[in-house]
């Protein structure tokens, strides 16, 4: 919606004073239909907190979640904790999650990793190349990739609504 008006360089730092800020431009785009759903998930490489390499082609034949987060954003950090709990629930089913942190501030975002607590990696994306690769317009913007690497979900937004759709729809790609 907006990147109709805006160059695409000027979309993610726009996003992340819309997200602080709120507003009904984000309720619109967070609901949306996202470019990427039916297409195969852009591959990178990106480092973690932890210290550790993740590249998400490495993951063909398990249900992927990558959960795009900032260091500013409160929604977020609940969304994390939800998703944290998801794992805890279907990690034995072959359910891997990612938090990818977009935020300018490298030192913020390692922080608000290192504070959020949740036992999945939790990813530094500093170039965002992540998340122009996987267009994001929204925060929290939590994308589901089926086993064969194709992107079947994105949900931009978190609320007891969302999270009990985004379950439902976890709940079939791990059924597939």
């Amino acid at each position: 919606m907006f990147k109709d008006r805006f160059p695409r360089t000027f979309v993610l730092p726009w996003l992340f004073a819309a997200a602080l800020a709120g507003g009904p431009q984000l309720a619109a785009v967070a609901q949306a239909p996202h470019a990427l759903i039916g297409h195969p998930a852009p591959d990178f490489r990106l480092h973690a907190v932890s210290g550790v390499n993740v590249r998400l082609g490495e993951h063909l034949g398990e249900v992927v979640v990558l959960s795009f987060w900032s260091g500013g954003c409160g929604v977020c950090r609940a969304q994390l904790a939800a998703l944290d709990r998801s794992l805890a629930t279907y990690a034995s089913a072959g359910l891997k999650v990612y938090g990818i942190g977009v935020d300018d501030d490298p030192k913020r975002s390692r922080e608000f990793a290192e504070r959020a607590k949740v036992g999945f990696p939790m990813l530094l994306d500093p170039a965002k190349a992540a998340g122009r690769a996987y267009d994001v317009d929204n925060l929290p913007m939590t994308v589901l990739i089926d086993r064969g690497g194709t992107v079947r979900y994105v949900l931009r937004d978190f609320s007891d609504r969302s999270d009990e759709l985004y379950l439902r729809q976890l709940r079939a790609l791990l059924n597939e």
